[in-house]
């Protein structure tokens, strides 16, 4: 991923399951597409930035390029690990964030400032993507209920669920792993696929993810836990342990 100072030269405008098995499958999905270097908190106020981004935003207002400078070097860097995480992909992510930002110096009238500049930017990354991912070519979909577990009447699976091998910790194999991942949940209904990115992935809260899609909170939850059911039923031929 490119530093900070290069980051803002490209994004500068030309002109001016059960519960234990759902929390494991989610620890290895954001785990696997997530390095550390990208991983990064929610984006909600904090008090120390209040005054700061208040300030650079009034500076927006007026116009003044070293603000869009500034905005870009400061807040650039963040958006940018959100955009990796959802396209998965250095250069959709830098496009993606050249996107946010000029969308955002044309819309700034709109922002209303009760939130904080990089949370509105946030969510506007997050909207970017999403419609990235929507146009982008991909394989025919699997239909969701060929994926999820089958039940017999009184209760248990048909299939018993297998223990999945220790994920790699580092280097080629992890990265083989991390596209493997990314190429199943792209293989998800676009439903499905988008409410696991937002919570898995990107780290997003139920709610927040359910007002990004407009959905309720009982269809978000419902469709997650579907997402991760599918997810793991697509992911057991290459992590499942062979038991003798």
């Amino acid at each position: 991923m490119p530093g900070k100072c290069s980051m803002a030269r490209c994004w500068m405008p030309r002109n001016s399951i059960g519960r234990n098995k759902g929390r494991f499958l989610r620890v290895a999905v954001r785990a696997t597409l997530c390095p550390v270097d990208t991983q990064i908190d929610h984006l909600q106020p904090r008090s120390h930035e209040d005054s700061a981004q208040a300030a650079l935003l009034e500076r927006l207002r007026r116009g003044e390029d070293a603000a869009f400078e500034e905005m870009v070097r400061e807040i650039g860097p963040r958006l940018h690990a959100v955009a990796f995480k959802m396209l998965g992909r250095a250069d959709d992510a830098q496009d993606a964030v050249q996107d946010v930002f000029l969308n955002a110096i044309r819309g700034l009238h709109a922002f209303d400032g009760r939130s904080l500049l990089s949370t509105w930017l946030h969510r506007i990354t997050v909207t970017t993507c999403l419609m990235k991912l929507r146009t982008r070519r991909r394989k025919p979909e699997c239909q969701i209920d060929e994926l999820l577990p089958r039940f017999i009447p009184d209760g248990h699976q048909e299939t018993s669920s297998q223990p999945w091998k220790p994920a790699p910790a580092a280097g080629i194999e992890q990265a083989e792993v991390a596209k493997l991942v990314r190429e199943k949940i792209a293989e998800l209904p676009e439903q499905f696929r988008e409410v696991l990115v937002l919570r898995d992935v990107v780290g997003m809260t139920t709610e927040e993810t359910a007002a990004m899609l407009d959905a309720s909170l009982p269809l978000v939850k419902t469709r997650l836990h579907r997402a991760r059911q599918a997810l793991k039923t697509l992911l057991d031929p290459y992590f499942a342990e062979i038991r003798p």
